[in-house]
């Protein structure tokens, strides 16, 4: 079974720059795609339809802000959006789909912003996530994938030292990645590759894409119950369309 995450940076925006294409090629059951800005009249999605897609999406309610959308090939047993706290759920950030074998999370983590002006929401955000996805491994295991806005070590970003306490590289955001980890969420793509180098933002100044100057903020965690399971784990550098690209998982689910 395969997975893809992608922050599109805009639904719309990434639709004429070969979003549908990719999805096409991909061949994922399950694609989660973060910060869409968009809502289901603004969008045609006729042509994943024809792909076998079925569309569930969760928009913000600011319109043209954040909000996720997520397309399976596969009918859930149970879906929804949000994690059931108002003040985390306006943002259009998180959608659930549960499967026999486990339930999938699409996140769209918030950013901390330029002069850290939303860390201390952001640790809010981080401890109410990480309690919800426990009480929903309570019940079967998690997959979830999206842009996490945060780089957890050192070798996932080109410049450390020069961002150490920028957005995205603090150590209190650090220290929440961190506790995913310790709560026994695997960071999938580090399973099969514990190499520097790796990258799936890049801003789009000083062609930095074309330098290879990123972060690696776009994640697969899986609860330790799918070890076992885990087969592949990559991330698409290649596949351009946002300043984000793609990242895949693959399970051999039994």
């Amino acid at each position: 079974m395969k997975f893809s995450s992608w922050n599109v940076n805009g639904l719309r925006a990434a639709l004429p720059r070969g979003l549908a294409d990719y999805v096409a090629a991909c061949g994922a059951d399950h694609i989660c795609l973060q910060e869409v800005k968009a809502t289901p009249e603004q969008v045609d999605l006729g042509w994943a339809a024809d792909l076998g897609y079925r569309a569930f999406w969760n928009p913000a309610e600011k319109k043209g802000y954040s909000g996720v959308l997520t397309l399976t090939r596969h009918e859930p047993l149970a879906h929804g959006t949000g994690m059931g706290l108002e003040q985390h759920d306006r943002e259009g950030r998180v959608q659930w789909l549960e499967f026999e074998p486990f339930h999938l999370v699409n996140v769209y983590t918030p950013n901390s912003q330029r002069g850290l002006l939303r860390l201390d929401y952001r640790q809010q955000w981080d401890h109410a996530f990480l309690t919800w996805l426990q009480s929903l491994e309570q019940r079967k295991p998690v997959v979830f994938g999206g842009d996490l806005n945060v780089a957890h070590r050192e070798i996932d970003l080109a410049n450390p030292k020069q961002n150490r306490r920028n957005a995205g590289f603090t150590d209190e955001e650090r220290t929440g990645f961190d506790r995913l980890v310790e709560a026994g969420f695997i960071d999938t793509f580090r399973r099969f590759e514990p190499g520097a180098g790796h990258y799936s933002w890049w801003t789009y100044r000083s062609n930095a894409r074309e330098r290879n100057i990123g972060w690696r903020i776009d994640y697969w965690l899986a609860s330790a119950a799918l070890d076992p399971y885990l087969a592949a784990a990559r991330i698409r550098p290649e596949v351009t369309g946002s300043d984000h690209c793609p990242v895949e998982l693959e399970l051999e689910l039994p």
